[in-house]
């Protein structure tokens, strides 16, 4: 029989797989597991004694709740909690609770990540949700559709008939407005079957958009690259990958002039044994589109590629939605992370 004695609680501490730290009242780190430094990237040395919300470049969680755990006595738990550390995007489950040691208060602090599993629920969750909204977006579209080509050609013959030629005005009219409702109906279905297939490099994609954004946009918006030129050229439909791209940059620069400018990086790089959809792909290209934007509105970035779905004043909420299905027609995936002051999309594409 094992008998726990105060010199046991260090091994057990330093043998937990959950990350843990101890606050003080001003929620100064007085203590961290191994855990704790290999979930932070920092060592004991560096965490100790660091103010836990200096670290924090962007939290979800209002840090005042954790320090209010010692005047009300209850503990916190939170299962969906963001942090952004050093640049790094962590998602975790974060359970605060009030001790006292030596007539000290203290804040024990557990984190748990849970961004693989949140990445994988959430890519299914997306993809049957996203096939659902696409199902019934096509089926409107057809309804609006067929009724929208005999009224433009009811007004075509109204219009040769009419004694007044002053009255084509108004005929004109109702066909204009019904090419251009025919227009939105179409890019609401969007193209539905692969493309021509070629094998193609990425690079030359991403150069294509990078040229078209840097001619639109004005000099306030500074576009980077960075790009891994050992990537392979794989099998691809080239316009299709230039449009769901140009979607993506071009929304991130229509924000950033809406803030007065800012920067784009389009970076490339081989991500190895991925999962997409629920499939392992031993390689696959990793695309990156980064801009330190306002970032995305919390409320809406779990329906980002709904139809209709934006966050932008003007915008229709179909060029993401135009995107993703462009992407999955490669087999690949749309993953996005946001704060205020970064953004990324990352488009992953298997290479076969």
């Amino acid at each position: 029989m094992i008998i726990v004695t105060a010199s046991f609680t260090p091994l057990i501490l330093d043998n937990l797989v959950t990350a843990i730290l101890l606050l003080d009242e001003g929620l100064t780190i007085r203590y961290v597991n191994p855990a704790a430094e290999q979930l932070l990237s920092f060592s004991k040395r560096r965490l100790n004694n660091t103010c836990f919300p200096e670290l924090l470049q962007h939290s979800s969680l209002d840090l005042g709740l954790i320090q209010d755990t010692l005047q009300s006595g209850q503990g916190l738990a939170d299962s969906d909690v963001t942090f952004v550390i050093d640049g790094r995007h962590y998602t975790l489950e974060v359970n605060a609770s009030p001790l006292s040691w030596q007539k000290e208060l203290l804040i024990l602090l557990e984190l748990k990540p849970i961004d693989q599993q949140r990445r994988i629920s959430q890519e299914l969750s997306q993809h049957a949700q996203q096939q659902a909204a696409k199902e019934l977006v096509r089926g409107l579209a057809h309804e609006i559709k067929n009724p929208l080509g005999g009224l433009r050609g009811a007004a075509q013959l109204l219009e040769k008939t009419l004694p007044d030629p002053s009255y084509t005005e108004y005929t004109q009219m109702i066909i204009e407005q019904a090419d251009r409702l025919r227009n939105l109906v179409d890019r609401l279905l969007g193209p539905q079957r692969p493309g021509s297939r070629q094998v193609d490099n990425i690079h030359v994609v991403l150069e294509k958009v990078r040229q078209l954004v840097a001619i639109d946009s004005g000099s306030n918006i500074r576009l980077h690259r960075d790009y891994d030129p050992s990537l392979p050229d794989f099998t691809m439909d080239p316009e299709q990958l230039e449009q769901a791209i140009l979607n993506i940059v071009s929304n991130a620069a229509q924000a950033l002039q809406q803030h007065g400018g800012g920067n784009i990086t389009l970076k490339t790089r081989t991500a190895h044994q991925t999962l997409i959809h629920g499939k392992r792909y031993r390689i696959a290209a990793k695309v990156d589109i980064i801009d330190d934007g306002p970032g995305i509105p919390g409320d809406i970035q779990d329906t980002l590629f709904y139809p209709m779905v934006t966050g932008r004043e003007g915008g229709t909420g179909l060029g993401l939605s135009i995107a993703q299905n462009l992407i999955d027609q490669h087999q690949g995936k749309i993953e996005v992370v946001s704060w205020p002051g970064h953004t990324k999309f990352t488009i992953y594409l298997p290479i076969k």
